[in-house]
């Protein structure tokens, strides 16, 4: 990977930034990291969009977890099946980034993120829900955003990727 400048700060206001213009908390994440990944915030924005709501609004994994291990896969590559050492450090990083999340915010599960449990029956459905003032005053999602921002940007930071 090339050497870049990461302002932790910088990162975590474009990420929420991105949130709050609409995007799901997986572009936002991942789009604020496009230099990292090495592609346009289009392209992010349209890789990382079905894992939005806890993968397609599902309420699963935290769309800013799969963003971070969206990262992870730059960050730490593991492209060769046959390399298990380069798969083991990919998925080392991915339970790292998992673990700073869960210590930060009590979990990686969306629905319990967001206080749905117990889902009984499937009561969401796909369509997004309106980014409204009152959106944002009953869901946690941009600090969520921020958390994920913040978490990678530290660790590019403290693994020498000339953070600031």
């Amino acid at each position: 990977m090339q050497t870049l400048i990461i302002n932790i700060d910088e990162r975590v206001e474009r990420a929420r930034g991105y949130f709050t213009a609409g995007y799901n908390c997986a572009q936002a994440v991942v789009m604020a990291f496009d230099d990292v990944m090495g592609q346009s915030p289009e392209a992010l924005a349209r890789l990382a969009a079905p894992f939005g709501g806890g993968m397609g609004r599902m309420r699963e994994v935290c769309g800013t977890v799969s963003g971070m291990a969206m990262l992870a896969g730059e960050i730490c590559p593991s492209a060769d099946p046959k390399n298990l050492e380069e798969r083991k450090n990919n998925y080392a990083l991915v339970q790292h980034f998992a673990e700073r999340f869960r210590s930060a915010n009590g979990d990686i599960v969306c629905r319990r993120l967001l206080g749905l449990e117990p889902m009984v029956e499937r009561a969401e459905t796909a369509m997004p829900s309106q980014r409204t003032a009152e959106y944002y005053k009953k869901r946690p999602c941009v600090e969520y955003v921020a958390s994920a921002a913040r978490i990678v940007a530290e660790y590019l930071v403290e693994n020498d990727h000339k953070g600031e």
